[in-house]
């Protein structure tokens, strides 16, 4: 009887608290690079291919509720419970600007041109920020029916969508006009978006069901009811036919997009997963859990003409030339404030999930 292969993720510790979300950066010249936002104030930048920290971004007073990196991976932005979203040079953590918010800001994230900063939250309204006129009063588009869960961009900065914790709906505004143009319906309230790489798909999970969508027409595309309520799902970016998600029965599952049937069930968090990501050449995709680790997973046996370019143990052979190079000199550049982490961030606010 053939042995089934077990997964063995590299496990990246030094979260004191849960993970509560991932971003990948898009391969850059220097490679691609991992952001994590934790609910210990204390968001932490890797090596998106081997998991090695390089860094962490010190300046925030509460949880830290979401992250992510612009295009070319030189700056990062986290929204946080200390009401709160700031943005980082990512090659020597040096904080470059702080939005100040009314309430918990709950959700960031950067247009594809990287001149703008979109933020949500408990506030119920969605900001645009203008990068290059950081002084400036941030746009604002109408008013969301419910406190902003998670936010992101598509149609090259044309429309944004966000969703709410207190509601159902995904709903996409028009950037010019600041309206909702539709609505797309779940039955419980989102915890998850995720525009594909290639623009194709809207990707969400709700309740018990991940879902994807047409990112140009809205449609409905395909619907799967997953083993237990999800937090988190993502679609793989170079053949599209698989997708991970993430949730309270504490495991990674990965599924066949076509048919929606399991293909692995990853097991090693001992909490809820709350995150789960693809790289983006999806070699490998990660995971940010309860139990304040982020696990990297490699891809299972791969189709097509993926195996051109693997080494011997199926990691992708070189995926950026200078990588070690690039981390010794980020972590050069990089502010490296341990004792800040180990404070403890107990005044850390809003913490519900």
């Amino acid at each position: 009887m053939e042995k089934k292969r077990v997964t063995v993720p590299l496990v990246c510790h030094g979260h004191s608290r849960p993970v509560v979300d991932l971003f990948y950066s898009p391969v850059t010249p220097d490679g691609f690079f991992l952001i994590s936002a934790s609910k210990d104030a204390s968001p932490m930048l890797r090596n998106g291919e081997t998991g090695d920290w390089i860094g962490t971004f010190v300046g925030h007073k509460g949880a830290v509720w979401s992250c992510c990196l612009d295009a070319n991976a030189l700056r990062a932005a986290t929204a946080s419970a200390d009401f709160s979203t700031k943005v980082w040079d990512a090659l020597t953590g040096d904080e470059l600007h702080s939005f100040e918010h009314k309430h918990i800001v709950r959700a960031c994230a950067f247009s594809e041109d990287t001149h703008l900063l979109l933020t949500g939250g408990a506030e119920k309204i969605l900001r645009l920020y203008d990068l290059n006129r950081p002084d400036a009063p941030p746009k604002e588009v109408d008013k969301s029916p419910g406190s902003v869960r998670s936010v992101a961009w598509l149609h090259s900065d044309q429309t944004i969508l966000s969703s709410c914790t207190d509601k159902g709906g995904v709903r996409l505004w028009d950037v010019r006009t600041g309206k909702i143009v539709q609505t797309l319906d779940t039955k419980s309230p989102m915890t998850s978006a995720e525009v594909s790489q290639d623009g194709r798909y809207i990707t969400t999970a709700d309740g018990s069901t991940v879902k994807f969508w047409d990112a140009n027409h809205y449609g409905l595309v395909k619907s799967y009811d997953m083993p237990c309520n999800v937090e988190s799902a993502s679609l793989e970016p170079k053949f599209g036919n698989k997708f991970i998600a993430g949730g309270e029965d504490l495991w990674v599952h990965v599924f066949d997009f076509h048919t929606g049937n399991e293909i692995a069930c990853n097991k090693g968090h001992h909490g809820p997963v709350h995150c789960v990501r693809f790289s983006p050449g999806g070699e490998s995709y990660a995971s940010g859990s309860e139990d304040g680790t982020i696990r990297i997973w490699q891809t299972g046996p791969l189709g097509h003409d993926e195996s051109e370019g693997l080494s011997p143990n199926g990691s992708i052979e070189k995926v950026k030339a200078n990588a070690e190079e690039d981390v010794s000199r980020r972590i050069e550049g990089f502010h490296i404030a341990e004792e800040a982490k180990s404070k403890g961030k107990e005044e850390a606010t809003g913490e519900e999930l």
